[in-house]
């Protein structure tokens, strides 16, 4: 079992401690999400796990031969060969051990008798075998189209590849050279859903440990079993999924805030007796008394991040609109080598908040900008309804933000009088915080240009927003702030977006895209992804392409939908079956509780054997480690367990 450990794992930049005493355990079988605040330091923590930074105390302990493999956040650049031979040099570690099997056979033929050397040679051989590294082009080529290269890419330079798709070769290459660990800081950021899908799939059957860095909930749900809060320099773990250690943290959160806001009202309280006072002799002892409990109570002052302080805001309000606000008829876009959009046939209605899905090259983009007005060049019609006022964000909206005002002034500029005092709370909702919000508009980097043209967007009177990418460069809490303001808008909303928590909490309509075609599905994303489930099974048949018919609900589906609400109605539970079902929620509920318990104290264990781990006594002892270690195996093979049962019994609780 491969394992990577920090024991008291300290780091500070001036005076700010951005790690305190962090130890954590990462090994074969860890699959685990890095989270905290934006600034807390979680690609630092990375990249010392990773060896990259040196902590100011502390030690990291690996496994020897142990393959570690880091992907960062962005900033990656290959050039000078083709795609596959870039890939290719994910395997090197397998060249260099075939280059030492050669050298051991060399030295076997001059020393036939020699039992060490032909021992060696017959370990790296297995070893080599077992690793996969002989069938590396079938493995790269799976990962590639996996991550959404076509073939046809193979052969092309890598520096033909922009930004993102250059990222996209520096997963591949994590993802192939076979790693023990993996560690992954924000991987999703430059996929689409579909290659989002793939690496879910990839780390779910995935046989070594991984820690990653993440902003997708969905994505996070679906591939981890832990979570490690990074908060003011202290390292926390929480079992179970994101949903789970969201739900315990908040409890958690309530009672700092509580504590945090006695606290302020303390010191508030305190600086005014001293303001008040200090200067008169009568008072003065009692007001250095008072500036005393004030230093003491400064000294443990309770710190809550801009991130953690909900925030929420709303539109202005949608202009009135007439039902029907967006025809499209016989929409057809050409590049050259054939339709990206063919025929499209469509009406949306108001209220509507319909997702445009499909693959890289769908023609998403396309479509967006032609409906916003940004593209003339196609044929075909658009009619927009009585009343309609499009509003249209995409990556490029950044290019037009520009000046050298503060963000501050640059927004209050832009905004209604009415959310002129929610200012800051919303520059706050969009990562802009504390005194970043007096940052110059011209040296802001594209990211957040990209975030100051959003929300300067959502501040407009518009009735229909088409938004192409709007969930980029937002971390968590950035998403639901701007997902709960679209779901209370009063307008209706076309979009585009790879984050699919963002999709099933928004869409209410999906419009499938294929490159000369489409297809239309009169429900909400659930019932899209269902849909094609069912299609791959064999359990429907596929729905047709690009007919007008599709364009909107038929009577059929109409029909279809009031049968299914009688039928939902016809089975509700009568008053014995509640109250068997609460006698059994209520059973449940106590073996979730028990779980719990048990996966306390078997954490608690599992700290108190990585402490020992990180003894020096014992590490250095080959057989203290041993004995630690087994117990290390034994109480992680039952957490695991502990683990599984907890997701069942909380699931059959949903």
């Amino acid at each position: 079992m491969a394992f990577v450990q920090f024991s008291k794992v300290s780091l500070a930049f001036g005076d700010r401690d951005i790690l305190k005493d962090v130890s954590v355990n990462l090994q074969t079988g860890t699959k685990a999400a890095l989270t905290g605040a934006n600034g807390a330091g979680k690609s630092t923590l990375i990249k010392i796990m990773a060896g990259l930074v040196e902590p100011d105390s502390g030690e990291r302990i690996a496994q020897r031969d142990a393959r570690i493999a880091y992907l960062p956040q962005s900033g990656l650049v290959h050039s000078g060969c083709s795609l596959k031979e870039e890939a290719d040099k994910a395997f090197l570690w397998g060249y260099d051990m075939q280059k030492k099997i050669d050298a051991l056979a060399e030295e076997m033929a001059a020393d036939v008798n020699n039992s060490r050397l032909a021992t060696e040679h017959s370990e790296l051989l297995t070893k080599l075998e077992e690793s996969g590294w002989y069938r590396r082009d079938v493995l790269a080529e799976q990962i590639l189209l996996g991550l959404g290269f076509s073939r046809e890419d193979f052969n092309k330079q890598t520096e033909e590849f922009s930004g993102g798709w250059q990222m996209r070769i520096a997963l591949a290459k994590a993802l192939m050279c076979g790693p023990d660990i993996l560690l992954l800081d924000e991987p999703t950021n430059y996929l689409d859903i579909e290659a989002r899908n793939w690496l879910e799939d990839f780390l779910t059957n995935f046989k070594g440990g991984f820690l990653l860095v993440s902003h997708d909930r969905y994505f996070l749900d679906h591939t981890i079993n832990e979570v490690y809060e990074l908060f003011g320099g202290d390292l926390k773990r929480y079992p179970g999924n994101f949903t789970h250690y969201e739900e315990v943290r908040k409890v958690e959160l309530e009672t700092l805030i509580q504590q945090y806001e006695l606290q302020q009202q303390e010191i508030q309280h305190l600086e005014d007796f001293i303001n008040r006072f200090g200067a008169k002799a009568t008072k003065a002892a009692q007001a250095q008394e008072r500036q005393k409990m004030l230093d003491k109570i400064l000294e443990n002052k309770i710190e809550i991040p801009e991130s953690l302080k909900k925030i929420h805001f709303t539109f202005p309000e949608a202009p009135h609109s007439g039902q029907l606000v967006l025809t499209l008829d016989k929409i057809c876009k050409n590049y050259g080598q054939g339709d990206v959009v063919h025929d499209l046939d469509f009406v949306l209605e108001k209220g509507e908040r319909l997702v445009v899905a499909g693959r890289n090259g769908a023609g998403k983009s396309t479509l967006l900008r032609i409906i916003a007005g940004v593209d003339k060049d196609f044929t075909g019609s658009i009619k927009l309804g009585a009343g309609v006022t499009i509003g249209y964000f995409s990556q490029d909206s950044a290019e037009k933000i520009t000046g050298s005002e503060s963000i501050l002034e640059y927004m209050e500029a832009r905004a209604p009088l009415e959310l002129i005092p929610k200012m800051r709370d919303m520059l706050g909702a969009f990562l802009f915080r504390g005194d970043d919000v007096f940052k110059s508009i011209n040296v802001l980097s594209g990211g957040e240009k990209s975030r100051i043209a959003l929300l300067e967007l959502l501040l407009r009177a518009n009735n229909l927003l088409v938004l192409d990418e709007p969930t980029n460069h937002l971390d968590m809490h950035s998403k639901d702030v701007l997902l709960e303001a679209l779901k209370s808008y009063g307008g209706t909303v076309i979009f585009v977006s790879h984050d699919r928590g963002f999709i099933e909490g928004l869409a209410t309509r999906v419009l499938e895209l294929h490159p000369g075609s489409y297809r239309v599905f009169p429900g909400d994303y659930k019932y899209y992804m269902q849909r094609l489930e069912d299609e791959a099974n064999g359990t429907v048949g596929a729905s047709s392409f690009g007919s007008r018919s599709s364009s909107s609900p038929n009577p059929a589906q109409k029909a279809a939908g009031k049968v299914e609400a009688q039928t939902v109605s016809a089975t509700k539970l009568s008053w014995e079956e509640q109250k068997k079902a609460e006698a059994e929620k209520r059973k449940l509920q106590k073996e979730v509780d028990r779980i719990e318990n048990a996966i306390s104290q078997a954490e608690e264990k599992k700290s108190e054997l990585e402490a020992k781990m990180g003894n020096p006594e014992v590490y250095s002892n080959g057989e203290k480690a041993k004995a630690v270690q087994k117990e290390l195996d034994l109480i992680n093979q039952q957490l695991e367990e502990l683990n599984e049962q907890w997701e069942l019994a909380a699931e059959k609780l949903m």
